[in-house]
């Protein structure tokens, strides 16, 4: 009689490691940071531990420890001084966020990749990632147009990749025909395809100083939806995305795995602040391993499929995946 023992294959760290499925890397892994216009130093972020709003003057030192860890990516997101209905400050070639897009993308040349967030949400005194229309809606339209002229300022500034994450409909078609209308030919776009109208957002609105009043269901994904979030993603690579994401990850696991199965392009998930914040929070009171469980989080998003993962822990999973 054969003798089925799976167990066989777990009886060593030796062994384990052999076989071993997912291998995250350092490589896939993208670091969020925040830039703040009015700061002269470091500020901590009160719910999310280890994470701080950063003045200009320190991106190049971001985007060296960034290179030195070996992370693939920096995601930057800015908080400006002023906010307006329109958000001006975000097409503003002097704008903060084009400041810090161009500081990092001078210091990083081509050893990192720099990133950059596309969206209205920091820069609108009402919070909503679009422009308003007489009745309070999001006009879709009327943004798709500030969205365009956003991404060449991110463009001229120096970004390789645009983070599209505002939900309108189109936007990555209206963000590539303008792109490709200026000569930014090379120039990718990472699509917040199926992203939820989620409770895990909670601490990056702390982060953003977010303005927020009310709710984004209208434009982002109803958590109840998974077709929803496949449909989105093939629409975005359809239009032209680059890389396609998923957003929060660990909910979403199921998306992340079937948006995988169907792409023919890469897969990124965020880990967001809430989730982040969840396992800084238990750690703090001894409820679990932090170490342990950040690198389990991470494996279990390269499980589901994702390529590339958007996280606020990404210098220390680095470091860890190294001793690993």
């Amino acid at each position: 009689m054969i003798s089925h023992r799976p167990r066989r294959l777990r009886a060593t760290p030796a062994m384990r490691r052999l076989v071993r499925e997912v291998r995250p890397h350092a490589s896939e892994l993208v670091w969020g940071i925040f830039v703040h216009e009015d700061l002269a130093e470091e500020r901590p972020i009160g719910s999310l531990p280890g994470v701080s709003q950063h003045p200009l003057a320190a991106v190049p030192a971001l985007v060296d420890r960034a290179i030195e860890a070996g992370v693939g990516g920096l995601m930057i997101f800015a908080i400006p001084s002023v906010r307006d209905a329109q958000g001006s400050g975000a097409v503003d070639p002097d704008g903060i966020l084009n400041r810090a897009i161009a500081s990092a993308a001078q210091s990083a040349g081509d050893r990192l990749v720099v990133m950059a967030d596309l969206c209205l949400d920091e820069f609108t005194d009402h919070g909503h990632c679009g422009v308003l229309d007489g009745t309070g809606r999001v006009d879709n339209d009327a943004t798709l147009e500030i969205y365009a002229e956003m991404a060449l300022a991110q463009a001229r500034a120096g970004a390789h990749v645009l983070g599209l994450s505002g939900m309108m409909d189109g936007q990555v078609a209206a963000v590539r025909g303008a792109l490709e209308a200026e000569g930014f030919t090379d120039v990718a776009l990472l699509a917040y395809a199926a992203k939820y109208a989620s409770a895990f957002y909670g601490p990056f609105r702390e982060a953003v100083d977010s303005q927020l009043q009310g709710d984004r269901r209208t434009y982002q994904l109803d958590p109840a939806n998974g077709r929803e979030g496949l449909r989105e993603a093939e629409l975005d690579e359809l239009e032209g995305a680059d890389i396609v994401m998923v957003k929060p990850a660990l909910p979403y696991l199921d998306v992340v795995a079937e948006v995988a199965a169907q792409s023919r392009v890469p897969v990124a998930a965020y880990h967001v602040s809430g989730e982040y914040a969840q396992i800084e929070a238990a750690a703090a009171n001894g409820w679990l391993d932090r170490r342990a469980a950040h690198l389990e989080a991470l494996t279990s998003m390269r499980r589901a499929g994702a390529d590339i993962i958007v996280t606020y822990a990404a210098l220390e999973l680095a470091a860890w995946l190294k001793e690993n």
